[in-house]
């Protein structure tokens, strides 16, 4: 299928790839650990919870991973073909380096593929998966410690606050407890010069309180009605039951999902029923204009006036002189003040009809352009893998240079910008600044056609100074 030089230039890309796909998978692992290690420690949950989560993240950072380690692989391998004069050689055979280029963009094309299909169909159930047991770890309390003069909410119904702690006997000093009322108990202060933590076991924690006080509030039989009751102790136990502090798993598909744990099918399915709300929502709004307050006035046939329907009086007081042509066609000033009315409470309705209708129609049209984007990240990005082909091999023939730090240098500044451009992309995107189209494929249309003109220069005499030089 290939010739023997594209096979050579082929195998020059494996260990530079594998090298560059594992080492960045270790470095998006250390930056997801070193943002989350607050969130997994002192919750007291199972390793193999810990080992579950980190599993289910590394999804995403295969997709960013293949694209960059394919930069990266690109680079060294054809600079180090053009390192090594062997483009120098082909070209002196006559064949031209499209032909060298075309099988690595043919297996980045597979690489392309199988990265789309694997952000468009596992990707979201990792990603479910994930923020699933994000909510359950968020929702596990801490342990119980307690910290020198702050306040400490860790038990439901309690709150601490101890001026002074001994941690080799474990004594608490000056302690406050704020007692929250529930079904069994009073709203009640607790203080006690000392106290003493006993854990019998990891469900039950028991706190006993030396010479202290408690000042219990007893609701009375009618509202405002309450006894202040105070109690001196010189021991005083309490238990608490600490198996709301365990963590727990809960089933994931009973949580709802957002467009990140969707696939692309699903969320079409999403965009055209809110599209069709959209549509219900303007047809409501068109009947609800429509539906006009008819103005009680007819026509008087004789004088071609406008007169009130109800309108008895033949009075001669005079109509005021207005602006508006309409009201100068109503012969009597009551009439007049009573359109006007009538109008200003219609033009009232209508602006507050108009605004909660375009509030409506701007929030779908939002959620929309947010699920256009994941539909369309699912596919720019592992695009990349082609691009970076494009873009990386006329660059390492130009540079000559096979070293992994020079190769490293250029993909840097190349995928800065590109995820730059993305990031951004998809933030104008969501507020609709510009379209989900333009957010995710801008920054790949203008490596598209860099690249182009990267492999015309290299592939054929032409050169961009050519297009500015007169033909004279």
């Amino acid at each position: 299928m290939f010739n023997k030089v594209q096979r050579d230039l082929l195998k020059k890309h494996v260990g530079p790839f594998l090298f560059c796909f594992f080492v960045l998978m270790f470095l998006l692992l250390m930056q997801f650990l070193m943002l989350h290690v607050d969130k997994l420690v002192g919750k007291g949950l199972p390793f193999f919870v810990v080992v579950e989560l980190i599993l289910s993240n590394l999804a995403y950072m295969v997709v960013l991973a293949a694209p960059m380690a394919t930069l990266v692989s690109t680079l060294i391998a054809f600079g180090k073909f053009s390192e090594w004069n062997e483009l120098t050689a082909v070209r002196a055979a006559g064949v031209n380096p499209i032909k060298l280029v075309m099988p690595v963009l043919a297996i980045s094309a597979i690489v392309f593929v199988s990265t789309a299909y694997f952000s468009n169909y596992i990707l979201p159930e990792a990603n479910h998966k994930a923020r699933s047991l994000f909510i359950d770890i968020r929702m596990a309390k801490p342990g119980f410690d307690l910290e020198e003069n702050t306040f400490y909410e860790g038990i439901e119904g309690y709150t601490f606050l101890v001026r002074q702690l001994d941690a080799d006997s474990d004594t608490l000093r000056d302690l406050t407890i704020f007692q929250e009322p529930v079904q069994d108990r009073y709203r009640a202060y607790i203080r006690a010069e000392t106290g003493q933590l006993v854990s019998d076991d990891e469900q039950t924690l028991t706190l006993y309180l030396n010479n202290g006080s408690i000042m219990r509030h007893i609701p009375g039989e009618r509202r405002g009605n309450e006894t202040v009751e105070i109690t001196e102790f010189n021991r005083y136990r309490l238990s608490f039951d600490l198996s709301d502090l365990a963590f727990s798993r809960t089933n994931p598909d009973s949580r709802s999902r957002t467009g990140r744990t969707m696939s692309g099918e699903a969320m079409l399915a999403v965009v055209d029923s809110i599209q069709q709300e959209v549509h219900r929502e303007f047809n409501n709004f068109t009947e609800r204009t429509n539906q006009q307050e008819a103005i009680p006035y007819a026509v008087d046939r004789t004088s071609g006036m406008y007169r009130r329907a109800t309108q008895t009086r033949t009075d001669s007081i005079p109509a005021f002189e207005s602006s508006y042509e309409a009201l100068n066609l109503i012969d009597h000033p009551l009439n007049q003040i009573s359109t006007l009315n009538l109008a200003s409470n219609s033009l009232s309705r209508y602006r507050a009809d108009v605004e909660s209708f375009r509030s409506n129609i701007d929030w779908r049209i939002l959620r929309i352009a947010e699920f256009w984007v994941e539909i369309h990240k699912k596919v720019s990005i592992p695009f990349a893998c082609m691009l970076f082909v494009l873009i990386g091999a006329p660059i390492g023939m130009l540079t000559r240079n096979g070293n992994i730090g020079v190769a490293a240098l250029i993909s840097a500044v190349i995928l800065t910008i590109y995820f730059i451009a993305i990031i951004q992309g998809e933030k104008l995107a969501d507020r609709g600044v510009i379209s989900p189209f333009m957010g995710m494929w801008g920054i790949n249309i203008v490596y598209l056609i860099i690249g182009s003109f990267l492999m015309l220069h290299v592939c054929t005499a032409f050169r961009i100074t050519n297009l500015f030089q007169s033909n004279d």
